[in-house]
């Protein structure tokens, strides 16, 4: 490489390829963007400037590839703002409304089931099964498996009460199983089995498992405003080379002008 000739601007051209390479090349786990700096075209005169050694052509092409990595970080930087203030005055919000209406739903179901549940637990609430209470867990179970063996179509129909609910009978021909549908302020699905005392044991599970869902909704609002909150101060950021990008794209603008004064005369 001969000093102060057009070698020197070649290389870089090389260096700048090599580095866009090697990012996609590694081993390591890769950026999800890369950075390829286009090259700088220049002008004949530019080009014997920078074979006799003239420092300002140097000094060009390296503010030119500082310049296009600050500019490449800019838009990034405002790429993410963008999709953060998307996320505040969209997503989160409605994310918020949805925890918030899924909280509200549970909470009455839970009071639903408590209003018609006996406050001995040992005693055996009255499941309706086709018009007939059942006091008894086993005839209960029994009732609804014949339920089961009477359906002879694939579309939901209404078989009863339990607790508070409505009973909704279904048959999943894909998962070939019976599955009830409590239905209170939202639907609450149980796959049967064939056993009758289970069943009834299935359906307790599931309305006692209506407050730990509702206690995972809380901890997600939680989680979900905190996000919010995280996402609007960042949101409020400015890109933080910005002075730095400003002074460059001044000098830069000197320079051109400058070589653009060379080439006239």
């Amino acid at each position: 490489m001969t000093e102060g000739t057009f070698d020197a601007y070649l290389y870089q051209i090389i260096e700048n390829k090599q580095k866009f390479i090697s990012q996609i090349m590694t081993s390591k786990s890769p950026a999800r963007t890369a950075e390829d700096i286009d090259e700088v075209a220049l002008s004949y005169a530019e080009i014997k400037a920078l074979a006799s050694g003239n420092p300002a052509i140097k000094e060009k092409m390296d503010l030119d590839v500082q310049v296009s990595k600050l500019q490449l970080l800019k838009q990034n930087f405002l790429s993410q703002k963008y999709d953060l203030e998307d996320q505040v005055t969209r997503k989160f919000p409605k994310e918020i409304e949805m925890l918030e209406q899924e909280i509200a739903a549970y909470q009455t179901d839970i009071r639903l089931a408590k209003e018609h549940t006996p406050a001995e637990r040992e005693i055996f609430p009255i499941m309706e099964i086709q018009g007939t209470d059942y006091g008894d867990k086993q005839k209960a179970g029994q009732a609804l498996l014949e339920a089961c063996r009477r359906m002879n179509s694939p579309k939901p129909v209404a078989v009863g009460k339990y607790r508070g609910f409505a009973m909704e009978l279904r048959y999943n021909s894909f998962e070939r199983e019976f599955q009830i549908a409590l239905k209170g302020t939202r639907s609450h699905i149980i796959t049967l089995g064939t056993d009758a005392h289970g069943n009834i044991t299935r359906l307790d599970n599931a309305i006692a498992r209506l407050e730990d869902k509702r206690e995972s909704c809380q901890q997600q609002l939680i989680q979900v405003k905190a996000r919010l909150a995280t996402a609007k101060q960042e949101a409020k950021q400015e890109f933080a080379q910005e002075k730095e990008l400003a002074e460059k794209l001044a000098r830069l603008g000197e320079l051109n002008a400058l070589l653009d004064m060379d080439k006239n005369d």
